[in-house]
Formats: structure tokens, sequence, C-alpha cells
């Protein structure tokens, strides 16, 4: 079936009823500046208003794209989609995630005690992980996106790091690592399909933008399915347009951690929290991908067996 990428995906603030939006904006987008937190919440409060909490059909006739065909997607095909991007990273990229895995798991609690000035959001961590790609002689930075509100798409802004690759001919490539990408998707009453395709994304993504907007297509494809199929509208702040705004939109690299960093006695318990779920996350990555290589390893093995055993019955 081809289902066209159309429009937003849902999320807590249907389950909510509309309350504690200000508390629950950073699942929704990352980092959020007070003006981008005035505009959403506007926004929500405005799409709530209009039956997008009930599933009314005029809040969804407004708020989904014009070119919204009606189909259903086959999630289960959305998760092949998924794991055959996976499967065709290239090589540097591939090596870029091992080191990128490797060095979330060696990452401390100790290490998140350098923050930002003002409320961290995880900051610490991707700071933490910045300072060792640059040890590891990579050219990384966490970049801060910010973007303003236009049309149905509301403004917002975005922390992630970037590595600036280059080639033997000084041409550059710039690769997105965002540690916690899966958290961007999350929506509320997904099927259970909806959930396994939202697992099936790695937990840390390494990669190219061309490559990342791939991987956005196919979840704003799975999460409208979802959303279809239990009667609720489509949210403009889960559009592919605000998708790519978080990676796409101006952004400043910093990189000089004696600017950036100062020690303070913050509390970093929920920053803790979530380093300690993001390497348990890792880790089951890392497991699944070591399971896969060994059935693969054995599949190439055994067609050679075979075929020497046939060949040595047709000698004698």
């Amino acid at each position: 079936m081809d289902c066209r990428v159309v429009a937003a995906t849902g999320d807590m603030w249907l389950r909510m009823g509309g309350g504690g939006v200000s508390d629950s904006l950073s699942q929704i987008g990352g980092g959020f500046s007070h003006e981008s937190e005035h505009d959403l919440a506007v926004m929500v409060s405005d799409f709530l208003e209009n039956g997008g909490g009930s599933g009314g059909g005029g809040a969804e006739s407004r708020w989904s794209s014009d070119s919204d065909s009606g189909l259903l997607c086959d999630l289960g095909q959305l998760a092949d989609k998924i794991s055959y991007y996976k499967l065709s990273m290239l090589r540097y990229e591939r090596d870029l995630l091992s080191v990128v895995n490797s060095l979330m798991l060696s990452i401390n609690e100790i290490d998140l005690e350098l923050v930002k000035s003002g409320p961290c959001n995880a900051s610490c961590i991707r700071f933490s992980l910045a300072k060792l790609l640059r040890h590891s002689g990579y050219d990384a930075a966490v970049c801060a996106s910010k973007w303003q509100g236009s049309g149905r798409v509301p403004g917002g802004d975005h922390e992630y790091i970037d590595i600036m690759n280059y080639d033997d001919s000084g041409s550059s490539e710039r690769l997105i690592i965002d540690i916690d990408f899966r958290s961007h998707f999350e929506i509320a009453r997904a099927v259970e399909s909806y959930d396994i395709v939202l697992n099936s994304l790695p937990t840390v993504y390494v990669g190219s933008l061309t490559k990342l907007k791939q991987y956005l297509q196919v979840m704003v494809e799975a999460a409208r399915s979802s959303l279809k199929q239990n009667s609720m509208p489509l949210p403009p702040w889960r559009s592919l347009a605000y998708l790519q705004a978080k990676w796409e939109s101006p952004h400043q690299r910093q990189f000089n951690l004696d600017e950036q960093i100062i020690n303070v006695p913050s509390d970093h318990k929920q920053c803790s929290g979530q380093l300690k779920r993001l390497q348990s996350l890792l880790q089951s990555d890392v497991e699944v991908e070591r399971l896969l290589k060994h059935r693969k390893s054995d599949k190439n093995r055994k067609p050679k067996v075979a075929k020497r055993s046939h060949s040595s019955l047709r000698t004698h």
C-alpha cells in the first residue's frame, strides 16, 4: 500500500485532557524556551477546544494535512523499513555508531556534574558525550536549534550533537547524533503494532540528515495509522515539518566547554535517571546486534558446508 506522509501524531496532552502543559513540553520536543512554550501551549489549547481531545471530525479536518488520503499504513511493513534503514548504514556511519554507543555506556553520574547554567534538560549528557567524542578525534559539538512557528507548525527549540565528517578532498558531511531518538515519536494510546515500530528504532540516532528524514517519514506514517485506528485527530506538533525543524533549523554549535559548561551543585537526579534508562536500552541494542551478527555468520557458513558435501558425493 502506498501510504503518503501526511500529518502529525498525538501525544500526552490527549491523555491529560490538556492539563499540565508546561510540565510536559520537554517530552514533546526537547528543550523549549519560554516563547516556544507559550506558542505551543496556545496551539494545544486551541486544538483541544476545537474537539481535538475527543476525536471530533471538525478538529481532525482542521489540523490534518490537505493531502490526507485516509489510507491506513501497514505497520508491519513500516517496521521492516526501519530494519532496512538500520542494515543499510554505510561503514563509517556504523563505525561511528559503535563509538557513540561505547562512549555513552562509559558516562557515569560524576560526569553529569558538568552542566550548562540554567535548566539542564539532559544537556549534561550531551556535553559529556561531545567532550568524549572530541577527545577521540571527532569534530563534535552540541547544537542548539530554534525555529519560529509558521502556519500549523508551532515554534520550538531542540538540542542534539553533530559531527563534521571530512573526506580527503576537503569536502564535509554533517552527521547527526540524537541520544534519545525514540522519545520524539511516543504517542498516546498507541496500538500494539505501533509500539513494535517504535521499539525497532535505534535508541541513539547516528547518520545524515537525509537518512534521518527517512526515519521521520516512516514514523509519521506509523503514528497517523495508529491514531486513525483510535479515531484520534492529528495534532500539528507531530507533523513531518515540525519533526524536521528540530534538526534542520538554524543552529549554533557549542564546543567550548570552558565557556558553555560550569561546575554547579545542581540536582541531577532526573538526568541520572535518563542516563541509566538510555544505557539500559543501548545495552539491549548492542546485544540484539551481536545476536544478529552471530546468526548471519552461521547462515553464511552453512551453504559452504552443504556445497562441499554435495561436491564430494558427485566425485565418488
